[in-house]
């Protein structure tokens, strides 16, 4: 809110509402980062980025080690916990392997990019903007320079490359990073069963949401545009669909079976440990391979010939259960309170819960949210805030810690 920051009146609803979607890596905005904010306004709105995608306790720790303090053991289980690391032993050691593949992913995409930007504009801009868009296209930010987002360079297959895959590798997960890191070079002999549930699911949902948009929208968003075109659009919202908020088309022509649909994909967000938020597709895999072997009978669940623990496909039922609780109820609240359209309400809930920041738009360059009141902002920053640290974690505070129970009571019998 300093004056320095932005160009006009900022009020406090949404200096807060830009500043949570930022440290949060949504992206849905109410005042145009392009616009309404100067270089150093963007500059905050970037390191915000930055921090949100590391997490706090992974960016304070490494400043730690780099200081060289001591980690006490309660810092470790904290880091731990905020990173999905399996074990505390080799810990400092894979945090600086995860701040080594960030800082090279995210530097060969600010070059590759400012070469690219360097074309339209003088080089001072270009380097500033290829900085800006790599480390918000990594950590799945989905915030822009450019009042309309990516659509300037639809079919600029530079573009269309470079942004999706630096989102794909913020969105898989640290852990999964460096474990194909140490695979590459034969540390490891195979990789972890998490790994390959992330990999496959990624792939699927990427083929599964280009699938849907040419579908769906070949006559309608993407109407008017070349094959080849048609393709690339599909493919860079497929992507966006689930973590990040960039987008080379107009949302607001999107028809409504592919916004209900989108609404899915925007609440898996990506994998544990990285710069995604949602439910996390490795929550809503385990619910579907459980739900698999229940329809076939079978009480020993696997998956690429490793068992799973029913507590985690409870666990998995749990957390999409409870994510859609809250959406559902924050959308019915805000279609009542604001008495806008219930599916483009849903769509923005989801992609706040998500931390996607694709938004169908106020008719403008800003998000369906501007035109929502200072208590429908409200509620989508609690909806970016809990899709952030998470369903569980954002339970817990509130429920407390389920204490466990010395009784074990005989099985009863219910009829499903």
């Amino acid at each position: 809110m300093l004056p320095f920051t932005h160009h006009g009146e900022l009020r406090f609803v949404d200096a807060l509402f830009t500043s949570t979607s930022a440290v949060c890596v949504t992206g849905l905005i109410v005042k145009d980062t392009a616009v309404d904010f100067t270089p150093i306004g963007q500059l905050i709105i970037m390191v915000l980025i930055q921090i949100g995608g590391l997490g706090y306790m992974t960016a304070v720790t490494f400043l730690a080690v780099v200081r060289r303090h001591k980690i006490g053991h309660r810092d470790r289980l904290i880091l731990q916990e905020s990173l999905n690391y399996p074990g505390m032993n080799g810990l400092v050691r894979f945090l600086k392997i995860v701040f080594g593949s960030i800082f090279i992913i995210e530097v060969m995409g600010m070059i590759i990019l400012t070469l690219r930007f360097w074309a339209d504009m003088p080089l001072d801009k270009a380097i500033w903007y290829g900085v800006f868009h790599a480390i918000s296209a990594f950590n799945n930010a989905g915030f822009s320079l450019f009042s309309d987002n990516m659509m300037g360079y639809r079919s600029d297959l530079v573009i269309n490359i470079t942004i999706p895959f630096l989102i794909i590798l913020g969105g898989i997960g640290y852990l999964v990073l460096t474990e194909l890191y140490h695979y590459r070079k034969k540390e490891i002999l195979r990789l972890s069963t998490h790994t390959k549930l992330v990999l496959v699911m990624t792939f699927i949902l990427i083929l599964a949401g280009i699938a849907l948009l040419l579908s769906l929208e070949w006559n309608n968003a993407l109407k008017g545009l070349s094959w080849s075109e048609k393709i690339l659009a599909a493919w860079f919202a497929s992507v966006n669909y689930r973590t990040a908020g960039f987008n080379t088309i107009d949302l607001s022509t999107l028809s409504d079976a592919n916004l209900f649909f989108s609404t899915f994909f925007m609440m898996m967000g990506g994998a544990p440990g990285g710069t995604a938020g949602g439910i996390k597709i490795t929550a809503v895999a385990l619910a579907l391979i459980g739900v698999w072997f229940t329809l076939r009978g079978d009480t020993h669940v696997h998956i690429f010939k490793r068992s799973i623990s029913q507590y985690q496909i409870n666990k998995a039922y749990a957390i999409i259960f409870i994510a859609s609780v809250y959406v559902v109820a924050s959308t019915v609240f805000l279609s009542e309170i604001e008495r806008l359209p219930f599916l483009r309400t849903l769509f923005e809930a989801c992609s706040a819960f998500g931390t996607v920041g694709l938004s169908t738009g106020d008719g403008g360059s800003l998000s369906y949210s501007a035109l929502f009141s200072d208590f429908g902002k409200f509620n989508i920053i609690v909806l970016m805030f809990m899709g952030r640290i998470g369903v569980f974690a954002f339970t817990i505070v509130i429920v407390g810690k389920a204490v466990k129970s010395r009784i074990k009571y005989s099985e009863g019998k219910v009829i499903l």
